[in-house]
């Protein structure tokens, strides 16, 4: 299987989803225990949310699970959030923080830099390439990086997560018009939402947003109780959720095409 699903769009708004894929490959598969083949931290169907909101957009799906490799850490093995509960590039623990292997039999060093030459390489590299690709087209790229997470995670954060999570790493991955209008929308939505909280976006929104180069990267985390059904198996899409959701979700990434857009033709830069 490709470790990436590309539709090429003709705008500057590209979509990334790096954790809505469910494939494992079978000699991965044979050492996970329960909790580990369940795939529960899976951003379940959020591709399926956006679905048309913007049909100009590319997207980019990866198609592996976040528990072969996360393709929203830093390939390095960074954290992202030093000194706070959190997972690594290839997790050995869930969002509960219970392990998700048979005891003895987590990747090795040399395990993990083969998956990240397998699938978080050639997942970037396609993010890269259209990011190049618009922004020769119209001279700006925006990427928009989707996800979603269970409400409730003692071991991640405490209380309930806010239904829409906005990140721009603290005002850098964006330009402040793009950030001040997103959140306005949000915040007007009547679902309960935070910029910068415990999700302040994540490696892709942290590494691909330069807005002096004119490409501007924008995270955002939504509670699964904002649209699915229930948030445990079997995972399943609630129509009515998503109808209240929808429309929020196309003003924003209306707004941040916008924004952006009127900012660069502004500048008239084309670097």
């Amino acid at each position: 299987m490709e470790p990436f699903a590309l539709h090429r769009g003709t705008s500057p708004l590209i979509l990334a989803f790096p954790h809505v894929g469910t494939f494992v490959p079978a000699d991965i598969a044979g050492r996970l225990n329960e909790r580990g083949t369940a795939l529960v931290d899976t951003d379940w169907f959020i591709d399926e949310v956006y679905d048309g909101l913007m049909p100009d957009a590319t997207t980019i799906r990866a198609t592996f699970s976040r528990y072969v490799i996360d393709a929203n850490r830093d390939p390095e093995g960074a954290s992202l959030y030093p000194g706070q509960n959190t997972t690594t590039l290839c997790p050995t623990i869930d969002f509960e923080g219970q392990p998700i292997y048979h005891e003895g039999q987590a990747p090795s060093p040399g395990e993990i830099e083969a998956r990240r030459i397998a699938f978080h390489t050639p997942y970037h590299a396609a993010i890269r390439n259209e990011i190049a690709r618009v922004k020769s087209e119209h001279g700006f790229a925006v990427l928009y990086d989707g996800h979603s997470i269970r409400s409730e995670l003692p071991f991640l954060f405490e209380g309930k997560l806010p239904d829409l999570n906005l990140g721009t790493n603290d005002g850098a991955t964006v330009l402040p018009a793009m950030e001040k209008r997103a959140l306005e929308i949000a915040n007007q939505s009547g679902f309960e939402s935070v910029l910068n909280g415990r999700f302040k976006g994540g490696w892709t929104t942290r590494h691909y947003g330069q807005p002096d180069k004119n490409i501007c990267a924008f995270q955002m985390e939504i509670a699964q109780c904002a649209y699915l059904k229930a948030e445990q198996a079997p995972w399943a899409l609630d129509d009515q959720k998503c109808a209240q959701l929808r429309p929020i979700l196309k003003l924003i990434l209306e707004a941040l095409l916008n924004e952006a857009a009127n900012a660069f033709a502004q500048t008239g830069e084309q670097s």
